[in-house]
């Protein structure tokens, strides 16, 4: 069974996911830090993210693992543990720059349907309804005004980095926006046959609440 969960940055899909999955007792799949991974090493490396057949090969050639960890689940790649080097804003904006690539997403993708063809799956992105699996047993589409989600996002941040501004983040936020939803490449669009959930005004459990009964009414 495969169910996706699609929306923009800071719709609460992740943190959703990764419950539903837990409860279902499934996999859960956060097809974003692929594409940070992606970015995050090439980071390293000094590498211009605008080079495209040198991104391609590096997804190529990327060992992407999800196992058990401390939060419900830790990204490995090649080996280390790069969870929470990969939720820095600047991976972020440079994982915006390697999904608008074609080379990069197919190599991906294909990776992403080989793990959900062989597992029960919670995966959540931005086309996993439209793209990855539009054959998908159930689709959400998660939607939130974009000052709460900049909010969201201030909150989980601010910790580590206690110069950041809201009004920067609620900015980027909406430029992340435009840039998925304008993008030539998969774009970020609810599926027909997805159930938007607005999230602004919900909590993180009434929204998995939600999505647990719709999926258990199949």
């Amino acid at each position: 069974m495969i169910i996706a969960i699609d929306g923009p940055a800071g719709s609460g899909k992740s943190t959703v996911a990764k419950l539903v999955a837990k409860r279902l007792n499934y996999r859960y799949i956060d097809t974003g830090a692929m594409y940070r991974s992606v970015a995050w090493t090439a980071q390293q490396k000094g590498m211009s993210l605008a080079d495209e057949s040198a991104m391609a090969k590096i997804a190529e050639n990327l060992n992407i693992e999800f196992v058990p960890g401390a939060e419900g689940q830790a990204v490995l790649v090649d080996g280390e543990n790069a969870t929470a080097l990969l939720k820095n804003e600047t991976v972020g904006r440079g994982a915006a720059t390697v999904a608008a690539q074609r080379f990069v997403r197919e190599v991906l993708v294909a990776r992403q349907r080989q793990i959900g063809e062989a597992n029960n799956v919670v995966m959540d992105g931005r086309d996993i309804g439209t793209v990855v699996f539009p054959q998908a047993d159930k689709k959400f589409f998660f939607v939130a005004d974009a000052e709460e989600r900049g909010r969201r996002r201030y909150e989980e941040l601010k910790s580590k980095n206690p110069d950041l501004d809201l009004k920067t983040i609620i900015e980027e936020i909406r430029q992340r926006d435009h840039e998925d939803r304008n993008r030539k490449i998969s774009p970020l669009v609810k599926a027909n046959d997805a159930l938007e959930v607005d999230t602004t005004r919900l909590s993180i459990e009434e929204v998995t609440d939600h999505v647990f009964k719709n999926i258990n009414n199949l």
